[in-house]
């Protein structure tokens, strides 16, 4: 096999695994009432027990993410973690 074959097949193989881990993390989305609000802003559970950590990326408004507010979220899987990458807050 020539040298330039094996290269090609090579890169074939590692872009078909970078296109296969994307495809595997995927948005999810959860509903629900905030229960609690770490202290720090870094997390908040809801009502029914789903815990998401906000980075500093996330889109939400902080200050109206508090108990009682009810949310609707996007995040995804990250080491175990649900990582929210937007919150949208219901108005009361």
């Amino acid at each position: 096999m020539s040298k330039l074959l094996k290269v090609g097949m090579f890169g074939a193989l590692a872009i078909a695994l970078v296109l296969g881990s994307l495809a595997s993390v995927q948005a999810a989305e959860v509903t629900g009432t905030v229960q609690a609000v770490d202290p720090a802003g870094k997390s908040i559970t809801l009502d029914n027990g789903t815990t998401l950590m906000i980075p500093a990326t996330a889109k939400v408004d902080r200050k109206a993410l508090t108990p009682g507010a009810d949310v609707k979220a996007s995040y995804q899987e990250r080491d175990g973690h649900k990582v929210a990458s937007s919150i949208q807050i219901a108005p009361k």
